[in-house]
């Protein structure tokens, strides 16, 4: 018999695929239950704007198709909404297939990429997978990337250093003037990744990190999964310089983003209203799921996505008893936090839902 894996490349045999959170068709099956709520993907609970909705309607008679493997359009539009030149936009499905392709680009074997302990668990997967070496950089926290920690973990073998800002899952936030500063102390020739996918939910308090751009090496990722209520259509984007883009491009795929994808982007894009309504619902329900955690003595940190964080040294108990009560949370476990809970803000009806059932579970695990 063949053993497949001594035919692999080498960098499989650490690798696993990545575990999204568990939707709501697996736990309705597991549970026997006809009502489920799902908190563990930190998805826009009101879904779309309308003005995308109608764009997907509309392009869905050109699916047979191929899409314009440029993204032209779209391209042009967030080149438009950054003031920047469409060259210096990079697209792809979903700004984790962006996360990989720049690490992919910028790093492999002999190469190091730096990120913290609890950021965003797909730099290490996208490293593993690139065949590069990940530098693990504990929070001076628990929750916080340790922006001096990591610049000192620098040297001649690293390539590319990855910072979610706001991060997740812990939810914190660097504002552009610490950023700035980290910037300063580095290698003008590193490529630095700043995965702002929450953007949107803390635009105020971050302040303008486009304008870090200057920087020479210096990639920004956003994404339309999150306040855009996109996640389905899979579209994400970057700005850097121009010459970075050119080459991740000769990596990405054909026809990667969707015409679907594509069409709905630049419609979401130009409805910035809606946009901005659904994020405050958002940041007011996270404000009163914060007041409720700290009632039930379950806070753990200020968040600045749109989600929660629940702490507690069962939280796996907690997980299960959520589950069978019908709503799904992230435990955190894979980013060795076990006594902590994501739990993404719903609506006010799913929130409700959620707090009757942790409200009715708290003395069972006290």
């Amino acid at each position: 018999m063949i053993d497949w894996m001594e035919k692999a490349v080498p960098q499989t045999a650490a690798l696993y695929p990545y575990v999204p959170g568990k939707v709501l068709e697996q736990l309705l099956r597991e549970k026997g239950l006809t009502r489920a709520v799902k908190l563990a993907s930190n998805e826009n609970p009101y879904g779309p704007s309308p003005k995308a909705i109608a764009a997907l309607q509309q392009a869905a008679v050109g699916v047979h198709r191929y899409p314009d493997a440029d993204a032209t359009e779209l391209k042009e539009a967030l080149a438009c909404f950054h003031q920047l030149d469409k060259e210096q936009v990079i697209v792809g499905n979903g700004s984790n297939e962006v996360l990989e392709l720049l690490i992919r680009t910028f790093a492999g074997h002999g190469d190091e990429v730096i990120y913290s302990q609890r950021g965003f668990i797909v730099y290490s997967l996208a490293t593993q997978a690139a065949g590069a070496t990940g530098v693990v950089v504990p929070e001076a926290d628990g929750l916080s990337h340790d922006l001096d920690a990591m610049a000192k973990a620098v040297n001649a073998a690293t390539k590319v250093i990855c910072i979610a800002n706001p991060n997740n899952p812990t939810g914190t936030l660097h504002r552009v003037a610490r950023l700035q500063s980290f910037l300063d102390q580095l290698r003008r020739d590193l490529l630095v990744i700043i995965d702002e996918a929450y953007y949107e939910f803390v635009a105020a308090e971050l302040g303008d990190s486009v304008r870090l751009l200057k920087h020479p090496g210096l990639v920004i990722s956003r994404t339309f999964s999150k306040a855009y209520g996109l996640a389905g259509c899979r579209v994400g984007y970057a700005l850097t310089d121009a010459a970075i883009a050119a080459l991740v491009n000769r990596f990405r795929e054909p026809f990667n983003v969707s015409s679907l994808a594509q069409l709905a982007a630049v419609a979401a894009l130009q409805d910035g209203a809606w946009v901005q309504a659904r994020v405050a619902d958002c940041v007011a329900e996270r404000t009163r799921l914060e007041a409720a955690l700290q009632t039930f003595g379950l806070y753990a940190a200020k968040s600045n996505g749109n989600f929660v964080l629940l702490r507690h040294s069962r939280a796996a108990a907690i997980a299960a008893q959520l589950e069978n009560r019908g709503i799904i949370p992230r435990p955190l476990a894979p980013y060795t936090m076990p006594d902590y809970l994501r739990i993404s803000v719903g609506t006010v009806e799913e929130n409700n839902l959620f707090l009757a059932a942790l409200s009715e579970l708290m003395d069972s695990i006290r």
